[in-house]
């Protein structure tokens, strides 16, 4: 027998040992490279993470529209509270939405279970939500206005056997003045007043972490109005200290439900409300040392507490600091950060071995950073907190209409504020799937153009019961 001297085959278990430790898969790289391709010139900076460190943002849609608040502003159709919750319908949406977005965004995203109230769905249901999202490769987080109790929480955290369903779980929490139906205050008058409700969810959740042990992630939404935006600054103090390791505001834009527009939100300027962010978070947040998109849409400032203080995890003002970020950007983009801790540190070991000057890049951020923010004896003695500030600025529906008929014809508008809906359209970092015609839409496109449809449609698929008259049941 002659001796096989032809090209070496690696074993299918070390096959399957490189990819399993390989820092970024061949499909993450793929829409990674997509993402960045379809950015804006504009957005193309130094610290824009959409394309590099990941894809962006999804979220759900057309699953359980309907909520038991009214809310003023509401991003919903009026045709949102006419459709019914229903488990199935859900879950396969989810299937359908998820399925698409690993295969057109990558193996791995944050993902929103989002639609009307998430806690109208049944424990059960919401548990099987969100094991469809982790199945697709996707770190879900519920959307919900809080005003839920503990049994609920404990039903979707742990089975009838008692056994623990997640590791963990993440929820935004939405609590502010703009909500009404609240149980114990219908309506509020300030945001001070609804305090007691701040920090009820977060005790039921660390509740869930003593009894149960599943760990949690809460962020704190607020839609932002004029009535509202010189309050942010005493939210943020009153509910720093709770457990929320994100607090997002949402300044208001005539989107959605037209019976429920109250004020002027032309007046919401970005830097106006970012300003109140900054006074009630007692730092200046700087949020284009790692940009979100586009800035007129989305500023976020990543960083920790010690103490009373606030630190961002990058110095903008430090040329070291951001020689760190860039390599950050550059040679760590895509990599699974929430992947099992043993696959995490074998990947990451592949990239130090790859890029050996990254580890005395990284001790010296780790040395600065410890210096500027107290030195070691403080920070053993005042454990950092991990918080993290964002602004959302959704867009009016009157611009994004024009602007998405626009680009969906490649068509750049002269008109400049269609232009710059347009450019902020492009530079999208939230996405929703559309299966069924093999497109992606921003979620402003979703509210502003496709939502009055697609609840007219869902109300005629899933109506609410319409309960029988007492002289029907009569007459029965």
């Amino acid at each position: 027998m002659q001796p096989n001297h032809g090209t070496f085959t690696a074993p299918r278990w070390w096959r399957r040992l490189d990819e399993l430790t390989r820092p970024v898969d061949a499909k993450t790289t793929d829409a990674l490279a997509q993402r960045w391709r379809e950015l804006p010139e504009s957005v193309r900076t130094l610290g824009q993470v959409l394309g590099r460190f990941g894809v962006g943002c999804e979220g759900t849609h057309g699953v359980f529209p309907k909520c038991d608040f009214a809310c003023t502003p509401c991003y919903h159709s009026a045709d949102a509270n006419k459709v019914r919750i229903d488990g199935p319908h859900t879950l396969a949406q989810i299937e359908s939405q998820m399925s698409y977005l690993e295969q057109s965004r990558g193996s791995h995203a944050h993902a929103q279970l989002i639609g009307g109230e998430v806690s109208l769905l049944s424990g059960e249901d919401h548990a099987a939500a969100l094991e469809i999202m982790r199945r697709h490769g996707r770190e879900p987080m519920s959307f919900s206005h809080g005003d839920f109790d503990y049994e609920y929480l404990e039903e979707l955290a742990v089975d009838a056997n008692g056994k623990r369903r997640f590791k963990k779980l993440s929820f935004a929490v939405h609590i502010d003045s703009t909500m009404k139906g609240r149980r114990g205050m219908r309506r509020a008058l300030d945001e001070a007043s609804l305090d007691p409700y701040r920090r009820r969810v977060a005790a039921m959740f660390q509740r869930l972490r003593r009894e149960h042990g599943v760990k949690y992630f809460l962020a704190h939404n607020v839609t932002v109005t004029p009535s509202n935006v010189d309050q942010i600054p005493e939210v943020i103090r009153a509910a720093r200290g709770l457990g929320y390791g994100m607090f997002s505001f949402q300044p208001a834009a005539f989107v959605g439900d037209e019976r429920r527009w109250r004020d002027d939100y032309e007046n919401l300027e970005a830097d106006r409300v970012w300003s109140m962010i900054e006074l009630g978070a007692g730092a200046r947040l700087p949020y284009e040392v790692l940009q979100v998109g586009d800035t007129r849409c989305n500023r976020t400032a990543w960083g920790f507490y010690v103490g009373e203080r606030w630190f961002s995890f990058f110095n903008d003002e430090d040329p070291k600091d951001l020689a760190a970020r860039d390599a950050l950007l550059e040679h760590l983009g895509g990599v699974h950060f929430n992947a099992p801790a043993h696959l995490l540190v074998l990947r990451l070991g592949r990239v130090a071995l790859r890029r050996p000057s990254l580890i005395p890049m990284a001790l010296g951020w780790l040395q600065r950073t410890v210096r500027r923010s107290g030195g070691l004896v403080r920070l053993m003695s005042e454990r950092p907190v991990p918080v993290t500030f964002v602004m959302h600025r959704f867009m009016h529906a009157a611009d994004v209409k024009p602007a998405w008929e626009l680009l969906e014809r490649g068509v750049m508008s002269e008109d400049p504020r269609i232009l710059e809906t347009q450019e902020r359209l492009l530079a999208c970092s939230y996405a929703m799937a559309h299966p069924e015609t093999g497109t992606l839409v921003p979620a402003c496109v979703q509210h502003g153009v496709l939502d009055a449809d697609e609840n007219a449609a869902l109300a005629t698929l899933l109506p609410i019961p319409r309960r029988r008259t007492f002289s029907a049941e009569i007459g029965n």
